[in-house]
C-alpha cells in the first residue's frame, strides 16, 4: 500500500466522486455518534452497578470501543484526506501509525466474534448467569482473558507494520493494500516490504486470520446458537420443564438476543466480504473494474462500524430507552 497523489479539491470532483464522500462522511460521522453513545449509556450502567455486571455489557462496550478507536484514528482523518487537507509524517511516525492502524482493526474483528462466541457458549449451559450478585464483585476471569488475549495478540500481529512501512511521497502509487489495515494509504505512509513476494504472503495471512477464519468462526457459533435455541424450545414444548427451567424461562430474551447477532454477523460478512473481494482484486489482478471496487471496499469497511450500533440498539432496552428520550426531546 502506499500513498496517493496529491489532494484534489471538492470543485474538482466529479458527481459520482462527490456522492461517494457525501456517504462516507455520513457514515463516519453515524459510527463515531452511535459507538460513542452505546459506550455511554452502557458503560453507565455498568459503573453505576458495580455489583450486577452483565458480561454481555462488558464485551458491547469493548466492541463498540474498538469500532470508535478504528473510526477516530483511521476513518475521521480519511475524511479530513477527502475534504482536500493532505498531511504528510516522518517515517518513525508512519511505522507508529501503521502498526496502530492494523492493530486497532484487527481487534476489531476478534471483538466483534467474541461477542457472537459469548452468547453462544452462554447458551450452552443449562442455567446461564445473567448477573454477579452475591460472587466477588467484578468480571469473571475467563472474560478478562479474552480481551486481554484478543487486544495483546493482535498487538504482537501488527509488529510487522511497525517495521516494513515508511514515509512515501506525492508521487508515490498503489502497490498492495490489507483489508485488516485499510483499503487506502493515509499520512503519506505506504508498506515497505522487503519484496513482493514477502508482502503478498503477509497479505494472503492476513486475508487468512483477520478475514476468512473469524468470519467461519461467526457462522458457525451464531448457527450453533440457533440450533441450541431451537433444542431448548422443542423442550418447552414439549412440557419437560422441570430440568432446564432456568434457561427456558429465559428463551424469549435469549432468542431476541441471537437474531440481533445473527443480523450483527450477516452485516460484518457483507461488509467485510465486499472489502476482502475488492483489496484481494487489487492485490492479483487490477482489472478495469479496480477503482470502482476500492470505493465499494471503502464504504464497506466503515458500513460495519457505522450501523452496528443501530442494530445493537434494537436488542438493548437500555440503549433503546436512551435513544427514544433523546428523539422524543428533539422532535
Amino acid at each position: 500500500m502506499a500513498a496517493q497523489g496529491k489532494a484534489i479539491t471538492a470543485a474538482q470532483r466529479t458527481p459520482s466522486s462527490l456522492l461517494y464522500m457525501i456517504i462516507y462522511i455520513f457514515l463516519v460521522m453515524l459510527g463515531n455518534v452511535g459507538n460513542s453513545t452505546l459506550i455511554g449509556v452502557v458503560g453507565e450502567s455498568i459503573l453505576r452497578e458495580p455489583g450486577a455486571v452483565r458480561s454481555s455489557d462488558v464485551i458491547l462496550v469493548n466492541m463498540a470501543f474498538s469500532n470508535l478507536m478504528v473510526s477516530l484514528v483511521r476513518n475521521t482523518l480519511l475524511v479530513i484526506t477527502d475534504l482536500g487537507v493532505e498531511v504528510f509524517i516522518d517515517k518513525d511516525w508512519c511505522r507508529f501509525m501503521m502498526g496502530v492502524w492494523v492493530w486497532l482493526r484487527s481487534a476489531n474483528v476478534w471483538s466483534t466474534f467474541f461477542l457472537s462466541a459469548f452468547h453462544f457458549q452462554t447458551l450452552r449451559r443449562v442455567a446461564p448467569p445473567i448477573v454477579n450478585l452475591h460472587g466477588p464483585r467484578g468480571l469473571p476471569k475467563s472474560l478478562i482473558l479474552g480481551f486481554f488475549l484478543i487486544w495483546s495478540l493482535n498487538l504482537i500481529y501488527s509488529i510487522p507494520a511497525f517495521i516494513f512501512s515508511k514515509k512515501g511521497d506525492e508521487n508515490s502509487t498503489e502497490t498492495l493494500m490489507l483489508v485488516s489495515s485499510t483499503t487506502r494509504p493515509l499520512l503519506g505512509c505506504i508498506w515497505n516490504f522487503p519484496s513482493t513476494y514477502s508482502g503478498l504472503t503477509f497479505a494472503t495471512s492476513s486475508m487468512v486470520i483477520h478475514e476468512v477464519f473469524p468470519i467461519c468462526l461467526m457462522s458457525i457459533t451464531n448457527l450453533g446458537s440457533l440450533v441450541t435455541l431451537y433444542g431448548h424450545g422443542h423442550t418447552r414444548n414439549s412440557g419437560n420443564k422441570s430440568q432446564d427451567a432456568p434457561v427456558i424461562s429465559r428463551i424469549p430474551a435469549e432468542r431476541r438476543a441471537a437474531k440481533v447477532i445473527l443480523a450483527l454477523n450477516i452485516l460484518f460478512i457483507l461488509s467485510w466480504g465486499t472489502s476482502i473481494i475488492s483489496v484481494n482484486y487489487f492485490n492479483y489482478n487490477r482489472g478495469s473494474s479496480t477503482e470502482f471496487l476500492l470505493i465499494v471496499a471503502r464504504i464497506g469497511n466503515i458500513t460495519f462500524i457505522a450501523l452496528s450500533p443501530i442494530i445493537l440498539a434494537v436488542g438493548h432496552r437500555r440503549l433503546r430507552a436512551f435513544i427514544k428520550s433523546v428523539l422524543s426531546r428533539i422532535l
